[in-house]
């Protein structure tokens, strides 16, 4: 989702020299740290890639002789493959490859959904491009991604979330994700209609989640990437701060505010990310521990060179601090629970809603503290908390 523009509230870490007595300039020490973050990104979408690649083939398998087994197969390849995407939402925001003006970001992870643009909802049977083949007779790739958030922003026809919503179905239980049949897919004598045209739509979701991700990490490669040679070819701070703007608009405008204040102000299970399937509580864990990923430069049990390495020289306690912060917030998170969905309602003395507002004042806080080390290294960033 693009940053929320009625969240309120603007952060901004005015410019000011950066504490150099008895350290480098950012000139010799921060090239390596840009280096390490663009092997973070590259590796990062191999992974996602590789994840998703699974998904593909575990829907391809169950389109191909649909059984209850294969379905459940095909959910649980779909939660592994959101694990490591989300990871990558920590390299958003800045215009890069993925969500510039031509990037791939609103194909692959829009939301929230009006189910009904792409098959049927309670209530309306005949709803969707999957059960319209007059209008839309051919359903591949090209024509998703043609009438994807066309003619709405909620228009939601391609992504991870179109595939889960086709997976689950609408999210109708109280306590519970969505229950679609395996049988909305068994041709001739199945549930629901055009169950022929279901799969396809499956199978060409699968296949364009992973061109689109594919085009994004072919950016980033070491051996001929073009934005990766751009983007380690610029002054150390403005890299530094496409970097710094990229974990604190997730962590603020966009964690705690898109995902998380939204739902928390409506109570709606609608206004959580991934409502179809219950999987909300991982979403958000998996974009904390992105943004603790990039100012740590870690990858898995590799340590690279990290932000962290430049704040430390030159303000121990603000590192320390930050990285307190980090883990206050993964572990309010985690805290959470799951399904979110149950967390956000009741009044406000309701405990779900308690952890639920402790976890968005302390990526509120984090983010205010990321200001102060764009801050601390000469660089003006302005964010929306």
């Amino acid at each position: 989702m693009a940053l929320a523009s009625a969240v309120a509230g603007l952060l901004t870490g005015c410019g000011s020299d950066p504490v150099t007595s008895g350290t480098k300039p950012l000139s010799e020490d921060a090239p390596p740290v840009i280096a390490a973050y663009a092997n973070l990104v590259h590796g990062s979408y191999v992974e996602a890639i590789d994840e998703t690649s699974s998904l593909n083939a575990s829907l391809a398998q169950f389109v191909a002789e649909p059984s209850e087994a294969r379905f459940k197969a095909a959910r649980e390849a779909w939660l592994l493959a959101r694990d490591p995407y989300g990871l990558t939402e920590a390299f958003r925001f800045y215009g890069g490859p993925i969500d510039d003006d031509d990037g791939p970001e609103g194909q692959i992870n829009a939301w929230p959904m009006d189910e009904a643009h792409v098959d049927y909802v309670a209530g309306d049977p005949n709803a969707g491009i999957i059960n319209d083949p007059a209008k839309y007779p051919t359903i591949d790739e090209a024509t998703i991604a043609s009438l994807n958030e066309n003619p709405g922003e909620k228009d939601i026809s391609t992504g991870y979330h179109a595939i889960e919503f086709l997976l689950w179905g609408q999210d109708t239980n109280a306590d519970g994700p969505g229950q679609r049949p395996y049988t909305d897919y068994v041709l001739d004598m199945g549930t629901a209609a055009n169950q022929d045209r279901r799969g396809q739509y499956l199978l060409a979701a699968g296949k364009l989640v992973l061109e689109d991700l594919s085009s994004v990490m072919a950016e980033w490669t070491p051996e001929g990437g073009a934005y990766r040679a751009s983007f380690v070819a610029l002054p150390p701070e403005e890299a530094l701060r496409r970097i710094l703007l990229g974990i604190g608009s997730l962590s603020g405008a966009e964690l705690a505010g898109e995902r998380m204040q939204v739902a928390y102000d409506t109570k709606e299970q609608e206004d959580e990310h991934s409502c179809f399937s219950d999987n909300t509580h991982k979403d958000l864990l998996n974009n904390a521990l992105g943004i603790q990923n990039v100012y740590l430069g870690r990858r898995g049990q590799v340590d690279l060179p990290g932000i962290d390495d430049l704040v430390r020289e030159r303000d121990p306690a603000l590192d320390a601090r930050l990285q307190a912060e980090m883990e206050e917030s993964i572990e309010a998170i985690k805290a959470i629970g799951e399904p979110f969905d149950q967390a956000i309602l009741g009044d406000d003395t309701a405990p779900g809603r308690q952890k639920v507002k402790k976890a968005i004042e302390a990526l509120r806080k984090q983010t205010a503290t990321i200001v102060e080390v764009a801050t601390l290294l000469g660089i003006k960033l302005n964010i929306e908390e």
